[in-house]
């Protein structure tokens, strides 16, 4: 059976057509833009005028996440340049600097100022009021991040199941740093409005700030978690992370069903940006040609691969006799 050679050597989702983060990642990071940016305003206002702990942190919560959207929107536009002379194989990576950023952002803006102001609350409380507004408030915000989340739902799903993945799995999974973000993000801030509301109601209700102010902690101690997460997917993928077992299986029997090429002993696929790998393989080429005729298939094939939409660039050699043959 042979290769068709149009066929993708490798595929890494429904937008790795583009070899670079798709379209619509950026879609899903302005849409979050947009809500983060409604929502941290109202709840900045709520804040004010509730004199509520967990608006507070909710509030700094939002203004983070505005913040970090704004990182990932320059993670998309400056990891889709295309490569030169400088960086042979594309800016890729950069992607996962700026989504770290944005990560380290929600650790500070977010987690230590959410926790900072509930222990704060916890030894200097303040009493609340105008709750009504802070409902009205968290619920809006609730559609607003819902919508965000609803999003990016969406795009992860699409790709998860053409990836044969869990919809969880392909979120922690996925070369995708700004993704992952958004859906991380707007995951926490769902969680972090049922968290401040419970503590509002608790605090109306007792009349004690002291619920409130756990409810600010709580929020701290989620956001904590989440940028955790992500910074280390990101750090992973910016020291080198290759592909899933699956992809690597899929892209050896894709290798082995070239016509030039009977076996394979030696096979690597780093990311090298979302959606975007580099291929490493030593391959026994049929036949039994001279070393000139051999350099000449070799180049042949590599130009072959890269028509691949997933793969930047590939160096192939020529296997040792004595060396195992991979089995797909």
């Amino acid at each position: 059976m042979t290769q068709d050679p149009s066929a993708p050597i490798v595929t890494l989702g429904s937008s790795a057509a583009t070899g670079s983060p798709g379209t619509e990642s950026t879609l899903t990071v302005l849409i979050a833009f947009g809500a983060n940016f409604l929502v941290a305003v109202a709840k900045s206002w709520a804040a004010v005028l509730t004199g509520s702990a967990s608006m507070v942190a909710e509030a700094a919560h939002s203004w983070a996440d505005t913040g970090n959207e704004i990182f990932l929107m320059i993670a998309n536009k400056r990891s889709a340049r295309p490569a030169g002379p400088g960086h042979p194989l594309g800016y890729g990576r950069e992607a996962y600097v700026w989504s770290l950023f944005a990560a380290l952002g929600l650790f500070v803006a977010g987690a230590a100022v959410s926790i900072t102001h509930g222990i704060h609350e916890l030894f200097d409380p303040e009493p609340a009021t105008d709750f009504l507004i802070g409902y009205i408030v968290l619920g809006l915000s609730f559609l607003l991040e819902g919508f965000s989340f609803l999003q990016s739902v969406r795009q992860a799903r699409r790709e998860a199941k053409a990836l044969h993945r869990d919809l969880i799995d392909h979120v922690l999974a996925t070369s995708d740093p700004t993704l992952r973000a958004v859906f991380a993000e707007d995951a926490a801030a769902l969680i972090g409005l049922v968290i401040a509301a419970t503590g509002l109601a608790l605090h109306q209700i007792t009349g004690s700030a002291t619920p409130d102010a756990i409810g600010s902690i709580l929020v701290g101690v989620l956001l904590g978690v989440v940028a955790v997460v992500l910074i280390n997917r990101n750090r992973q993928f910016l020291i080198g992370q290759e592909v899933s077992p699956a992809a690597r299986s899929a892209a050896l029997t894709a290798l082995l069903k070239l016509p030039d090429v009977d076996r394979v002993t030696a096979l690597r696929l780093e990311f090298i940006g979302p959606r975007q790998v580099y291929l490493v393989a030593d391959v026994d080429l049929t036949g039994d040609d001279t070393e000139t005729h051999l350099a000449v298939r070799l180049r042949a094939l590599e130009a072959q691969i890269r028509q691949s939409p997933a793969v930047v660039d590939c160096t192939l050699s020529l296997s040792a006799p004595d060396e195992a043959t991979l089995a797909p």
